[in-house]
C-alpha cells in the first residue's frame, strides 16, 4: 500500500469548533485504545539517564504528554522542563497544572514547527511526537530530522502503521463514540502512516546518503 498524504479535517477546523472539540476528546480515547503512552513510556525507560528537557512536537491539547509524564515522573526523580510545541495549542489550565503537580515546569510554544526550529538554536535531551509525523512528506521529515539530530540526545515517535487491518479497524471507531471528523481523519492518518523502517531510515546517519 503506497503512502498517500491528504488534508485532515481537524487541522482545518477552528480550535473552538464543536466538532474539533469532540474530535480532540476522541483522540484521547484512541490513544488509550492504541496504548501509545504505555508503549512510549516503556521505550523511554531504557534511556541511559532521565532527560531534564523535553520537547513535544505537535502537542495538541497536551493530554497525551501528561499521561506519559505521569508514567515516567515517579521513575525519573528529576525536575523536567517541558516544551509543548504546536501551531494551534489548545492546552487547558488544568492540564498545565497536572504537569506542575509532578514537579515539571512547562512552556507552551504556539508556533509553526519549522519556523521555530529555524529560529532557535536551543537543544534538548529528548524530543518526541505522537500521531504527528505522518502529516509530513518524506522530504519534510528529512529536513525536520536533519534539524533535530544535532540538538537532541534522543528522539521517539508513535505514528500510525500503514496496513490494511488498521484501515479495517477505523471503520468501527463509531463504536467508541468517535465523530465524523475523527473517523475521516483516522483513515487519512493510516494511509499516510509508515511501514517497517520507513520512518527511522529518514533519520540522518553519518555515511548514509539516502533512505
Amino acid at each position: 500500500m503506497r503512502r498517500v498524504l491528504e488534508p485532515e479535517l481537524l487541522d482545518e477546523l477552528p480550535p473552538d469548533d464543536p466538532r474539533a472539540i469532540h474530535s480532540r476528546r476522541d483522540l484521547q480515547r484512541v490513544n488509550r485504545f492504541m496504548g501509545n503512552a504505555r508503549l512510549l513510556a516503556a521505550l523511554l525507560r531504557q534511556l541511559p539517564q532521565p532527560p531534564r528537557t523535553i520537547l513535544e512536537l505537535g502537542s495538541g491539547d497536551g493530554t497525551f504528554m501528561l499521561d506519559l509524564a505521569r508514567r515516567l515522573a515517579p521513575l525519573w526523580h528529576t525536575p523536567v522542563h517541558l516544551r509543548l510545541l504546536d501551531f494551534q495549542p489548545v492546552t487547558k489550565p488544568e492540564t498545565l497544572a497536572g504537569f506542575r503537580a509532578l514537579g515539571w515546569s512547562v512552556e507552551v510554544i504556539p508556533s509553526d514547527l519549522f519556523v521555530w526550529l529555524n529560529s532557535t538554536p536551543d537543544a534538548c535531551d529528548l524530543a518526541l511526537a505522537n500521531l504527528f509525523l505522518h502529516h509530513f512528506t518524506d522530504d519534510q521529515l528529512r529536513a525536520l530530522f536533519a534539524s533535530l539530530a544535532p540538538r537532541v540526545r534522543a528522539f521517539a515517535s508513535a505514528d500510525p502503521r500503514r496496513w490494511r487491518p488498521a484501515l479495517f479497524t477505523c471503520r468501527f471507531l463509531w463504536a467508541i463514540g468517535c465523530n465524523s471528523v475523527t473517523r475521516h481523519d483516522a483513515i487519512i492518518s493510516v494511509r499516510a502512516g509508515f511501514r517497517g523502517h520507513e520512518l527511522s531510515l529518514l533519520w540522518p546517519v553519518p555515511g548514509r546518503t539516502g533512505a
